[in-house]
């Protein structure tokens, strides 16, 4: 973290009150988290001009901290949830040994860089539909030799990983498309659509990756996905018809809920 003079009381109250006006639940943190980022007052003002102007405060900081990690975040980049460390919690307790792991419709690259920074010492391969999300997952994986890919799900997977991931970790879109308008405006506003609609019943991408995971999975590998309490079950049912063994994780502080598939 960048260091910073101490910023007086009175700029650190200020800030604080402007952040509670425009509606910041947790202004303090909030404030805290931007005084002690910028490097400047100056920077220190234009953060707090754009947090109270709606941008998420991972987008104004310019991080997002997911499993003791700093991931880089930019405009236009979907911004990792807190809720989903529990997928990859779920990824290493089931394959603590996995020596290729892929971070699919990896947005920012987290899953991965978490993955790494879990198992230690990996092939690690991220893919994304999204150039400004391919771009910054680049720059996530670089420390641990990740490769970062372009294209529609498994077409832009090198062949040679056929048969070989032991973890593929599957952050999909899942929000059925005619929910997207009750997403918080900052979701709505500032992420990009391909990466929060999931189509008529937010399940159209999930059942793409559940017919083609058994082609890449190695034996025994499996493959995760997080989804919904209420379309788990449709979930569960296309991985046991591409030929997975279906297990759900439920993780009820963060509300995580997470589909896993094992090859035979």
């Amino acid at each position: 973290m960048p260091s910073v003079s101490p910023v007086p009381p009175s700029s650190r109250d200020s800030v604080v009150l402007a952040l509670r006006a425009a509606g910041c639940v947790f202004a303090e943190d909030e404030a805290e988290l931007i005084l002690t980022t910028a490097r400047t007052p100056a920077e220190a003002a234009a953060m707090v001009e754009r947090r109270v102007a709606g941008l998420p405060l991972e987008l104004v900081v310019g991080w997002a901290e997911f499993r003791g990690l700093r991931i880089t975040v930019g405009p236009g980049v979907f911004v990792p949830r807190r809720r989903t460390e529990f997928l990859v919690e779920q990824a290493l307790a089931r394959a603590p040994g996995a020596g290729v792991v892929v971070d699919l419709c990896c947005g920012s690259g987290a899953v991965g860089a978490a993955l790494a920074a879990g198992l230690g010492p990996v092939e690690l391969h991220a893919a994304d539909i999204d150039p400004a999300a391919v771009a910054c997952a680049r720059g996530n994986v670089a420390a641990a030799g990740g490769h970062v890919h372009q294209g529609d799900l498994f077409e832009a997977l090198p062949g040679g990983l056929r048969g070989r991931v032991g973890i593929l970790a599957a952050n999909v879109p899942y929000v059925p498309s005619d929910e997207i308008g009750l997403l918080p405006p900052e979701a709505r506003a500032h992420e990009p659509l391909v990466a929060l609609d999931g189509g008529a019943d937010g399940l159209d991408v999930l059942r793409r990756v559940a017919a083609e995971a058994p082609r890449w999975l190695a034996p025994g590998g499996c493959v995760l996905v997080e989804t919904s309490r209420h379309q788990a079950p449709k979930a569960l049912d296309a991985f046991e018809r591409s030929g997975l063994t279906p297990h759900l994780a439920v993780s009820e502080e963060p509300y995580a809920h997470v589909v896993i598939g094992v090859a035979p």
